[in-house]
C-alpha cells in the first residue's frame, strides 16, 4: 500500500506542478537593447505618488454635499492637468501592481509563492533607468526596485514592518511619515551640497508609496469614516509635497508628476481578484510636458461614472496599468523598461507632433526586440523542420513595418507613422504570446494522456483487488517481457527527442510520465478481459442509470464549484435518499434528523460569502450553543451504560468545554477592543495561541469510543474555529458535525438494508480495535454511493461559507484574534487551518464511516481517488489564460484546489486515523479491589 501511496502523492504533484509550467512560467526574457527617443524631454524631474489600494471612485465622487474628497487634486484635473482611469489585472496586489507601473510588464503567476516580496524574476525598471531615485514608504515594496538596479542609483528609505498594523488607531500615520521624511530630506540638502547637485540633475525621480489608505481599507472597508479622511490627508500632503518641490526648483517648470494607485478594494475590505472595484484606480498626471484638461462636449464610457463624479466635460484617458512605466520614461526621457509591454499613452503629452511620433517608434522598437528574442530563443530549442513561425512578422515584414514608420517620420505625416506603430506594437504582443504558448498543446496532451492513464489504473486496482468481479489470472512470463521492452524502447525514443532540442527538464517529466503509468494499464489486459466478458452478462437498463448516476453527480460537483447553489440543489436531493432507498421504514427518527440536517446545511451555500459583513454576535451564539450541546451529550453519556469506559476520561471534556468558553470570550473582547481603536489585548493573544496549541492535545487525551472521540473532536475544533470567525461561518462546524454523526448512523442502517453484515453495536464501538483485517468485506455497489458521499460533503465543507478559490474573499479580520500586523505567510496560514477545520471533521466522520462498515480504508479511498481525478481532468482543460482576469484565476484556483484536494485527501486520511486510534494515557492514581 505505502508505494501504491506514493506513487499516487507523486503523480499529482507532477499534475499540479505542470499547470505552472504549461500555462504560467515567467514571459520575461533578456538580452535586448535599450531604446530611448532620440529628442530632448520635456521634463527633468518625476515625482510619483502611489496611493496603495485607492480606488478610482472614492478619489473622483463627490460627498453628499458635491464637494470632493481630494480638493486639491479635483483641482489639479479640472485646470493643470489630464485624468483617467488605469485598468489593473489581476491578481491584485501591491506587489504586481508596482511592478506594472514602475516596469511596464504584468508580473506572471509564479511569483505568489515568493510572498509578493522578493524579485521572483530579475527585470528592468523605470527607476533602474533613471539618473537617480530617492522612494519613501513600505519595506514591502521599494526594496524590490533598489534590488533589481544596476549599480546604486537607488535610494530608498522605509518605515518599520510593525507599523503595518490593522488594529492601530490610525494607519494614516503612515503616510504622514512619507511627507514629513521627503520634507526633511529636502531641507538637509540644502546643507548638503552632493545631494543638492544630484538633486538637480536630470533623469531624477522622486517615489513616495503611501500606504495608509490600504490599511485603512483593510481594517475599516473602504466606505468608513477613516478611508475619505486619509483621503483628505494624501491630498493635502501631495498639495505641500508638490508646492515644497516647486518652490526648491524655483518654479522651472520642469517637474511632472503623476498619482495613481497600484489596486482597489472591495467593499469588504480586500483586493486580489479581478472586481471593477479592485482594478480601477485613478491616474493624475500634470506639470511639464502634461496636457492640459480638454474640454468635450459628449464621451462615451461602459460605466456611468463621468455623471456620478460630474466630469461629462472633461475629456477621460483610459490607459492600461502597464502604460504608465513608458508614459514616465518618455516624460523624463529615460530608455523604455527593457521588459515593458505597455504602449505610450499620447494623449497625455503636451509635445510636438515630431516628438510623439519619435516616442511611439521607440515604443515600437523596445516590443519588437522582446519579439525578437523570444523567437531566436525558441528557434534554438525546435527541431527545423517542427518550427512554425510567428507569420504576420516575418524578418521582411518587419523591415517593411521600420522602414515605412521612418519614411512617415521625415515626410512629417506623423498621424500616419503613430498608427502604423501602434499595429507593429499589437503584432509584437500577439507574438511574444504566440513564442511564449508554443509547447502548450504538445504538454497539455502529455499532461492528459497520463491523467487518463492513472484513473484508468486506478479502477482496475479496484476491480482486481476488492471486488469479486474477475478471477485472479495467472500472469503470462513471455507477455510481460515483450511489453517491458515495448514501454522502455519508447520511453527513450520521446527522451531522445526531447534531449536534441535541449527541452528543460521538467518537459521530461511530464512527456515520460503516461509511459509507466500506461504500461501499469497494458500489463492488467487479463483483468480487462475479464472483466468485459462480466460486464456483458449484467442487465443493460440497471448499468446504463447507474453510469447516468455516477455522471449527474460529479457534473454537479464540477458545476459547484462555479455555482455554490449547486451544493444545495446536491443537499436536497440527499436529504430526499432515504425516502428513495427506503431506508426510512426501518429508521424513521434518524431519518428525519438526517432530512432535516441536510435542509439545514444547504442554507449555507446560498448565503453570501463569508467577511462581507462582520457579525460578532453570531459567533457568540455559535460558542454558546456549542456549549449547550456539549452539555446535554455529557449528561447522557454519564448516565449510559459502558462497562468498558472509565469516568475519569470525562473530565477531558470539562477542560474543552473550559476552552470553548474562553475562545467564546476571547473573539467578542478582541471585537470590541478593536472597534474601540485600542489595539488587540495581549492577555487575548497569548489565550488564542494557547487554544490553537492545546486544543489538540487535549483531543488526544479522550476516550476512542466512536462518539465520544468524535464528540471531543468537535469541541476541540470548534474552540480553534471560534477564534477564527467573524460571522455566520461559525453555525456552519456544529450543523455540518450534526450531519456527520447522523451519516454515520444512516450507513448502518443502509448495510442492514441491503443485508451486507450484521449491526455492530455503536455505542461501545471503539476505534482502536477497529483495525482487524479479517473482518473486511468486498466492495458493493452502494459504496460508490458512500465515497461519493464524501466528495460531496468534502466540497461542501470547501464552499460551504464562501469561494475560497478567490483570492478576495479572504477578510484579514478572522485571524485579529491572533495578530494584526501585517504578515501575509502567518495570515495565509491561519486561514488555511481555519479552511482545513470542516475538512477535518468530514475526513474523521468518513474514518468512522470505513470502520463500521467493514471496509478497508483503501478500498473506499480509491473509489474518493477515481472521483477527484475524473473532476480534475475536467478543471485541466477548462484552465484558460485569457479573457477577464477573474475568469483566469478563477480557473487556475479551481484546478489548483482540485488536485491540491486529491493531495489533501490523501493526508487528512492519515490525519483522521491518526486523531481516532490515538490515545495519550496520563498517569492514573490506581485503583485497588477489594
Amino acid at each position: 500500500i505505502p508505494v501504491f501511496i506514493l506513487a499516487g502523492l507523486l503523480v499529482h504533484c507532477v499534475f499540479l506542478i505542470s499547470i505552472f509550467d504549461i500555462y504560467f512560467s515567467s514571459p520575461l526574457v533578456h538580452g535586448m537593447t535599450p531604446q530611448q527617443t532620440p529628442l530632448p524631454p520635456p521634463a527633468k524631474r518625476l515625482v510619483l505618488f502611489v496611493a496603495d489600494g485607492l480606488r478610482a471612485d472614492s478619489l473622483y465622487e463627490l460627498d453628499s454635499n458635491g464637494t470632493a474628497w481630494a480638493p486639491y487634486l479635483r483641482g489639479i484635473l479640472e485646470n493643470n492637468g489630464s485624468w483617467g482611469i488605469s485598468h489593473t489585472r489581476v491578481p491584485t496586489e501591491s506587489r504586481p501592481g508596482h511592478v506594472a507601473l514602475i516596469a511596464g510588464f504584468y508580473e506572471d503567476v509564479s511569483a505568489v509563492a515568493k510572498g509578493w516580496k522578493e524579485n521572483p524574476v530579475e527585470f528592468d525598471s523605470v527607476f533602474n533607468e533613471s539618473r537617480y531615485t530617492w522612494s519613501w514608504g513600505s519595506p514591502d515594496i521599494l526594496p524590490m526596485f533598489a534590488k533589481g538596479a544596476t549599480g546604486d542609483h537607488v535610494y530608498t528609505f522605509c518605515y518599520a514592518a510593525e507599523n503595518e498594523d490593522f488594529g492601530a488607531e490610525d494607519a494614516a500615520k503612515l503616510d504622514m511619515w512619507v511627507f514629513d521624511h521627503v520634507k526633511r530630506f529636502f531641507n538637509s540638502s540644502r546643507s548638503n551640497q552632493t545631494l543638492f547637485s544630484a538633486l538637480n540633475e536630470e533623469k531624477v525621480v522622486l517615489f513616495l508609496h503611501l500606504l495608509g489608505i490600504d490599511t485603512n481599507g483593510h481594517a475599516h472597508r473602504p466606505n468608513s469614516r477613516e478611508y475619505q479622511e486619509n483621503i483628505k490627508q494624501v491630498d493635502e500632503g501631495v498639495k505641500e509635497i508638490a508646492s515644497l518641490i516647486d518652490n526648491f526648483y524655483g518654479n522651472d517648470g520642469k517637474t511632472a508628476f503623476i498619482l495613481t494607485s497600484d489596486h482597489g478594494m472591495t467593499d469588504w475590505g480586500s483586493h486580489g481578484a479581478g472586481h471593477p472595484s479592485e482594478t480601477l484606480t485613478p491616474l493624475i498626471v500634470w506639470g511639464a510636458g502634461v496636457n492640459y484638461p480638454q474640454k468635450v462636449t459628449s464621451q462615451f464610457f461602459e460605466d456611468n461614472f463621468l455623471k456620478e463624479w460630474k466630469l461629462e466635460n472633461l475629456k477621460r484617458l483610459d490607459v492600461n496599468q502597464a502604460d504608465i512605466a513608458p508614459l514616465m520614461a518618455s516624460l523624463i526621457g529615460v530608455p523604455f523598461p527593457m521588459n515593458s509591454v505597455g504602449t505610450l499613452p499620447l494623449e497625455y503629452l503636451n509635445t510636438s507632433a515630431l516628438f510623439k511620433a519619435e516616442s511611439m517608434f521607440t515604443n515600437a522598437v523596445q516590443i519588437l526586440e522582446q519579439f525578437k528574442v523570444k523567437m531566436s530563443q525558441k528557434r534554438e530549442t525546435t527541431l527545423s523542420f517542427l518550427f512554425t513561425p510567428f507569420k504576420p512578422l516575418s524578418a521582411s515584414e518587419q523591415i517593411n513595418f521600420l522602414k515605412k514608420i521612418r519614411l512617415y517620420i521625415q515626410q512629417q505625416k506623423y498621424d500616419e507613422a503613430v498608427s502604423l506603430c501602434k499595429t507593429l506594437i499589437n503584432l509584437a504582443l500577439e507574438g511574444l504570446s504566440y513564442y511564449h504558448t508554443y509547447d502548450r498543446l504538445f504538454l497539455g496532451l502529455s499532461i492528459a494522456l497520463g491523467f487518463v492513464g492513472w484513473t484508468t489504473y486506478v479502477i482496475l486496482v479496484i476491480i482486481k483487488d476488492h471486488t469479486n468481479l474477475t478471477k485472479t489470472v495467472p500472469a503470462n512470463k513471455k507477455k510481460s517481457t515483450v511489453l517491458f521492452y515495448g514501454f522502455s524502447s519508447a520511453g527513450m525514443i520521446i527522451a531522445f527527442f526531447l534531449l536534441i532540442q535541449t527541452c528543460p527538464w521538467t518537459y521530461y517529466i511530464y512527456c515520460l510520465l503516461p509511459v509507466p503509468v500506461w504500461y501499469a494499464v497494458v500489463k492488467e489486459i487479463p483483468v480487462i478481459q475479464d472483466l468485459a466478458t462480466n460486464v456483458l452478462s449484467l442487465r443493460i437498463g440497471p448499468s446504463i442509470g447507474f453510469l447516468l448516476v455516477c455522471t449527474l453527480g460529479i457534473e454537479i460537483l464540477v458545476f459547484s464549484f462555479f455555482y455554490r447553489s449547486a451544493l444545495t440543489v446536491g443537499l436536497l436531493v440527499f436529504a430526499g435518499w432515504p425516502v428513495i432507498t427506503q431506508l426510512w421504514i426501518h429508521a424513521k427518527t434518524k431519518a428525519l434528523i438526517w432530512t432535516l440536517l441536510c435542509v439545514l446545511l444547504a442554507i449555507f451555500p446560498l448565503m453570501p460569502v463569508v467577511g462581507r459583513e462582520p457579525n460578532i454576535p453570531l459567533v457568540i451564539a455559535a460558542g454558546l450553543l456549542t456549549l449547550l450541546i456539549s452539555f446535554f451529550s455529557l449528561t447522557s453519556l454519564a448516565k449510559s451504560e459502558n462497562k468498558y469506559r472509565d469516568n475519569e476520561d470525562l473530565k477531558v471534556y470539562f477542560y474543552q468545554m473550559f476552552s470553548v468558553a474562553l475562545s467564546t470570550y476571547v473573539v467578542g473582547s478582541t471585537h470590541n477592543s478593536l472597534k474601540n481603536k485600542q489595539g488587540l489585548p495581549v492577555m487575548n493573544q497569548i489565550i488564542s495561541w494557547m487554544t490553537l496549541v492545546s486544543s489538540p492535545v487535549l483531543l488526544l487525551l479522550s476516550p476512542t469510543f466512536l462518539f465520544e472521540r468524535l464528540f471531543s473532536i468537535l469541541l476541540s475544533l470548534m474552540s480553534t474555529y471560534l477564534l477564527l470567525s467573524t460571522g455566520y461561518e461559525a453555525l456552519f462546524p456544529l450543523a455540518l458535525f450534526g450531519l456527520m454523526f447522523v451519516w454515520i448512523n444512516m450507513e448502518q442502517e443502509a448495510l442492514q438494508h441491503y443485508g451486507l453484515s450484521l449491526k455492530p453495536k455503536l455505542a461501545v464501538f471503539d476505534f482502536t480495535y477497529a483495525m482487524d483485517i479479517t473482518q473486511f468485506r468486498q466492495l458493493h455497489l452502494d459504496d460508490v454511493r458512500r465515497s461519493f458521499f464524501f466528495v460531496f460533503f468534502i466540497v461542501t465543507a470547501f464552499f460551504g461559507t464562501g469561494n475560497i478559490a478567490s483570492i478576495n474573499s479572504f477578510d484579514p479580520a478572522s485571524v485579529y484574534c491572533f495578530l494584526t500586523v501585517f504578515s501575509p505567510f502567518m495570515m495565509g496560514g491561519l486561514l488555511l487551518l481555519k479552511v482545513a477545520i470542516p475538512f477535518v471533521l468530514v475526513s474523521c466522520a468518513f474514518e468512522a464511516v470505513q470502520v463500521t462498515t467493514q471496509l478497508s480504508s483503501k478500498s473506499l479511498f480509491l473509489i474518493v481517488l477515481v472521483i477527484s481525478d475524473i473532476m480534475a481532468l475536467h478543471f485541466f482543460f477548462l484552465v484558460k489564460d485569457y479573457g477577464s482576469w477573474l475568469d483566469i484565476g478563477t480557473s487556475i484556483s479551481h484546478y489548483v484546489l482540485v488536485m491540491s484536494l486529491t493531495i489533501f485527501m490523501m493526508v487528512m486520511n492519515g490525519l483522521a486515523q491518526l486523531l481516532t486510534t490515538q490515545k495519550l494515557g496520563l498517569p492514573r492514581r490506581t485503583k485497588h479491589h477489594s
